[in-house]
């Protein structure tokens, strides 16, 4: 269970022997989530785009846990073909997966667009994780029971998928960029989990909470020195510490009584209601066709 109180996810579990990978896991949330499944024993890949950054973080979470299976994977989730390749790199190295955490995102910003073409937002927070974790299905099935963990956030009620606009070419809004993506999410995690219904596979989503991480710093009513000194402390007790953040993922990632669960989305530990654009099941399937399409994907979840 999670405790209010402190903010932890209390059950005690060994996973000693599970073999996981977190992207994005240098710092924030993914940090706090691959140092905790270090100290429980996992063999920890930590994927990530900047390796000088990824090293210190790993070295911290080495010390801290008396681990030494931590591990780095680079990852640029703006590149397929940096996805490819570190798949290429991970299975030369194992031969199972049992968790895979799709933690790492990117946040607001004027459009930009991925090395494959796609709008930042939509390529690094679903196209790269959608590729990743299709090309990744096959270790998780012969791993079963294994889990895809996804991290969306509540912000996804408030996103609308552009079916005619699906890239943002005729028109660009970055917080509605970033809301689509964060739907994105929630119709790939759905769509995904029945999918692989029967194969011993769970595919979960979740809300971490509003975290102090640097996708909140990049907010730009805190970005001013009124916003430093004004809106940042006013938000402050508001705001989750990254260790606080990471456990509805360690709950999802971890917990015994969610083996057998799937196809749901979680907020402080426990189930919540997905918007009705997040529950469409049309909706749903087009994106994973234009997912399949814009990635190359094997189709063979």
């Amino acid at each position: 269970m999670c405790s209010i109180r402190d903010g932890q996810y209390t059950k005690q579990t060994d996973e000693t022997g599970k073999v996981v990978i977190v992207t994005g896991s240098n710092t924030g949330i993914g940090k706090e989530t691959a140092r905790e499944l270090a100290r429980r024993g996992a063999t920890v890949y930590m994927a990530c785009r900047d390796e000088q950054r990824a090293e210190q973080a790993r070295q911290e979470i080495i010390k801290d846990t008396k681990n030494e299976n931590v591990r780095f994977l680079e990852l640029d989730l703006a590149s397929l073909d940096s996805v490819r390749k570190c798949v290429a790199v991970f299975k030369l190295q194992q031969d199972r997966l049992h968790i895979l955490i799709n933690n790492a995102g990117l946040g607001l910003g004027p459009r930009r667009l991925t090395k494959d073409g796609f709008e930042m937002q939509l390529g690094v927070n679903h196209m790269g994780p959608f590729l990743l974790t299709m090309l990744l299905v096959d270790l998780l099935k012969k791993s079963a029971p294994s889990r895809v963990v996804n991290v969306s956030s509540r912000v996804h009620a408030y996103g609308k998928l552009k079916v005619d606009d699906l890239n943002s070419e005729k028109s660009y809004n970055e917080t509605g960029a970033y809301n689509q993506s964060k739907l994105a999410n929630i119709l790939f995690t759905r769509e995904l989990a029945k999918r692989l219904e029967g194969t011993g596979v769970t595919v979960n989503a979740l809300h971490p909470g509003v975290v102090d991480t640097e996708l909140y710093r990049n907010l730009k009513c805190i970005q001013n020195d009124f916003g430093q000194h004004v809106v940042r402390p006013l938000m402050t007790p508001f705001v989750k510490t990254p260790k606080s953040g990471a456990q509805t993922t360690l709950y999802a990632a971890l917990d015994p009584d969610l083996v057998n669960v799937t196809g749901l989305y979680f907020s402080d530990c426990k189930p919540k209601k997905v918007s009705a654009a997040a529950a469409d099941e049309e909706t749903a399937k087009f994106l994973w066709t234009e997912s399949l399409k814009w990635t190359g994907a094997p189709s063979s979840a």
